[in-house]
């Protein structure tokens, strides 16, 4: 176990740097990037003040060497001009859409994304499990039939589109206003017991829309696997020597069909960040989904390179993670790489 762990986190080092390298490659596709818009307009209108820091920033950034010095300074293996070091010196570089560093713009943030999608990851499996359980020890039952249709109609449900559906008619039959996830009047402001709670009474609507699919879905996974798992030898032997119902499906086949929600756990880190893009643009939530997709429109590189990096080191050690509590959980894995003979 020890052995497998080093090797996973020696692992982690050059896959981190492969993704890096295509995500900065990815970001660089599109001819030119921010500053040389930005130039081109300052040179029309002839500000040769604000040209003259466009261009420090140009130097200082590197943006005016080739490409792969642009990729070993954003990194941090090539010295950059003074001010700038770099990733792995913990420098995420300057946003130039908002003109502060890129830690200052993601941290606010970063911090509702986080709550927002938490809570939508603790309402989903609050809801799935106790309904995907049912549905699995009552199958072809009217509720059975009924969870089933409510599954299919999640499923098929775009989330953009229950958002809208859901501002339209709190809009019309209620007047309420649900966009946000705050008062307009705490955007900007500190932390403050105000704020945390006007945050909680906006929260419910995001996470009702974010979570709707979520939840659907996972109540299929639940009920089909456990399913299969009742149908196994080993349930039908245990039941017929007595074991209690309970007992039974919670310590066998409840654990083996938590395999696939152990292996999402790689998934569920990103998400706790990124949240639901889309659906954050329509209910104009203050979260980092829109942000990204902006910065990534105005090729705000280091804003939206720096992202997308933290992203993926999340979902490397939420991978490392699933996969250590998947041996935990199901003695059937192996860590070796091999069975013994």
């Amino acid at each position: 176990m020890l052995s497998y762990t080093v090797r996973r986190l020696l692992i982690m080092i050059p896959t981190l740097l492969v993704i890096s390298f295509v995500t900065f490659s990815i970001i660089k596709l599109p001819p030119g990037d921010f500053l040389s818009n930005q130039i081109a307009e300052l040179r029309s209108q002839g500000d040769n003040a604000a040209l003259e820091k466009v261009e420090f920033l140009r130097k200082q950034y590197g943006l005016d060497r080739p490409f792969p010095e642009q990729y070993a300074v954003w990194v941090g293996l090539w010295p950059g001009e003074k001010g700038f070091s770099g990733l792995l010196q913990g420098d995420w570089g300057w946003s130039f859409e908002y003109d502060l560093p890129v830690g200052d713009v993601v941290g606010d943030r970063m911090l509702l994304s986080f709550i927002l999608n938490f809570s939508v990851i603790l309402f989903t499996w609050a809801v799935a499990f106790p309904i995907g359980v049912y549905a699995a020890t009552h199958q072809y039952s009217w509720g059975d039939h009924g969870l089933t249709l409510l599954g299919y109609v999640g499923l098929a449900t775009p989330n953009f589109l229950f958002a809208l559906v859901l501002m339209y008619f709190a809009n019309i039959e209620f007047g309420l206003s649900i966009g946000g996830i705050m008062d307009p009047d705490y955007l900007g402001q500190p932390w403050s017991l105000a704020k945390f709670g006007s945050v909680l009474q906006h929260l419910w609507i995001p996470v009702l829309v974010i979570g709707t699919s979520g939840t659907a879905a996972m109540i299929r996974r639940l009920r089909a696997n456990l399913l299969d798992e009742l149908q196994k030898q080993y349930v039908v032997t245990a039941r017929a020597r007595g074991v209690p119902q309970l007992r039974l499906l919670i310590k066998y086949p409840m654990r083996m069909a938590l395999n696939p929600f152990i292996a999402d756990i790689g998934n569920l880190l990103p998400s706790v960040i990124s949240g639901s893009a889309i659906v954050a643009v329509v209910l104009s939530l203050q979260t980092s989904g829109p942000m990204l997709l902006e910065a990534l429109r105005s090729q705000d590189q280091y804003l939206a390179g720096s992202f997308l990096m933290f992203l993926s080191l999340l979902t490397v050690i939420g991978m490392f993670i699933s996969d250590l509590l998947l041996a935990a959980l199901d003695p059937r894995i192996r860590l070796t790489g091999g069975a013994a003979k």
